[in-house]
């Protein structure tokens, strides 16, 4: 599947460039020796920001799959696949 509505791909895309940022973020902090405490508050942030990108990405797969012409069954497949991949 290929992200085709271009609000949801622009959508990612932004999520995904902020996380870089957040990773970078995160990268001088430990360049600082800054506090683990504060690293760790930093690194949930990424982590939850990833989570939101990875929502983003199932919805929109979830509805080219269902808007498709698959069966009930073929979607079902595909979507265990998808979310297998997640644990």
């Amino acid at each position: 599947m290929k992200l085709c509505d271009q609000s949801v791909k622009a959508d990612l895309l932004n999520r995904i460039r902020r996380l870089e940022g957040q990773a970078r973020g995160v990268a001088k902090m430990v360049e600082q020796d800054r506090d683990c405490n504060d690293i760790l508050q930093q690194l949930a942030a990424v982590r939850s920001a990833a989570h939101q990108a990875t929502v983003t990405l199932v919805r929109a797969y979830t509805a080219e799959c269902v808007l498709s012409d698959s069966s009930p069954e073929e979607v079902a497949d595909a979507l265990a696949m998808a979310l297998s991949r997640l644990a």
